[in-house]
């Protein structure tokens, strides 16, 4: 009875003992399993908050946007060379809604409103993590976009497209690709020069028609800028139109009888006519048919061409500028 008893006593003396033992394992285990978790978390890596200083102040950005929304069309440019496509974009000025050269690009992407009138309502429904726009168009509608979400605002729009350009790589957390987008086009740029030669060495005239207007560009402008990189400048009776003012060396708007001063080597015209518009094409028509165009050396030599007012002016980006190229290439090495 008493060795009975004894045994019993050892036995849950014994059982307790292990029990004891499995449950400090126990403990031991999920504590080491909580630091390790503890211990991941930790060593996880944050996302890279940056911040762009812009043309309304200073906007900090946390990871690299994925969802962006686009307010201009050289803007839209820039995203796309540097293999961002938009959740929104405003719609190019020509084209329904994307000019030509892109739209294979812009299938799903949600159009925006215009960059003279943004649809606020629209881009807040997209949810974007990132909107780019611009002073000179936006400015009065900063405040609510930033409201939506982190947002960067270009200055102007001219002709340099490499100022902005470089302004949304940053905001973009793209700026190496947007480097390499650059250097590419500038080596476009040598090269075309070595090819060209001597045939660089020839004076240029730019015209535009519009409903009603006719304007002569100058250096402030999307081709006046790429011709200042190849060295092409401009006749000296196109000089002669900007030499009153030299603070503004955008366009001149002219009647017919600044004709004569559109004579230079080679001319370029190009015609702004959105869908629908009609008077554009007749103002074309009525300059070029008149007298005074059609004895114009550069004209009578057979060097006028027309060009594509999307590509040598309209759009205004990197991908519209690559296309400027291939025109030049072709007019001036022919």
């Amino acid at each position: 009875m008493k060795a009975t008893y004894k045994k019993s006593w050892l036995s849950l003396f014994v059982l307790s003992i292990m029990m004891l033992l499995l449950a400090a394992c126990g403990n031991n285990t999920q504590e080491s399993t909580e630091k390790e978790g503890t211990k991941g978390n930790n060593d996880a890596p944050a996302e890279e908050t940056y911040t762009v200083e812009h043309a309304m102040g200073k906007t900090e950005i946390t990871g690299t946007p994925k969802k962006v929304v686009i307010l201009t069309n050289e803007g839209t440019e820039a995203l796309l060379s540097m293999g961002v496509k938009p959740v929104g974009a405003v719609q190019s000025w020509l084209g329904e809604p994307w000019y030509e050269h892109i739209a294979s690009d812009m299938e799903g992407v949600e159009v925006v409103g215009t960059e003279s009138e943004v649809n606020v309502e629209a881009i807040a429904a997209l949810k974007p993590d990132l909107i780019i726009g611009n002073k000179m168009r936006q400015e009065k509608t900063y405040d609510q976009l930033a409201a939506i979400a982190p947002t960067v605002f270009s200055e102007t729009l001219r002709g340099d497209w490499q100022e902005n350009f470089k302004l949304y790589a940053k905001a973009l957390n793209h700026e190496e690709d947007g480097q390499k987008v650059i250097d590419d086009f500038e080596a476009r740029i040598a090269d075309l020069k070595e090819t060209a030669g001597d045939k660089l060495n020839q004076d240029v005239s730019v015209v535009r028609f519009m409903a009603g207007l006719t304007r002569v560009y100058y250096t402030d402008t999307f081709s006046g800028v790429i011709f200042d990189k190849l060295g092409l400048n401009y006749s000296s009776t196109v000089q002669e139109l900007f030499a009153d003012n030299q603070e503004d060396l955008f366009v001149r708007e002219v009647g017919k009888e600044v004709i004569p001063q559109m004579d230079a080597d080679i001319l370029f015209y190009f015609t702004y006519a959105p869908p629908g518009d009609t008077e554009a094409t007749k103002t074309e028509e009525e300059w070029t048919n008149d007298p005074l165009w059609k004895n114009l050396n550069v004209v009578k030599a057979g060097k006028a061409y027309k060009v594509d007012d999307a590509i040598w002016n309209t759009a205004g980006g990197v991908i519209a500028a690559n296309k400027m190229l291939d025109d030049l290439e072709k007019i001036i090495t022919e």
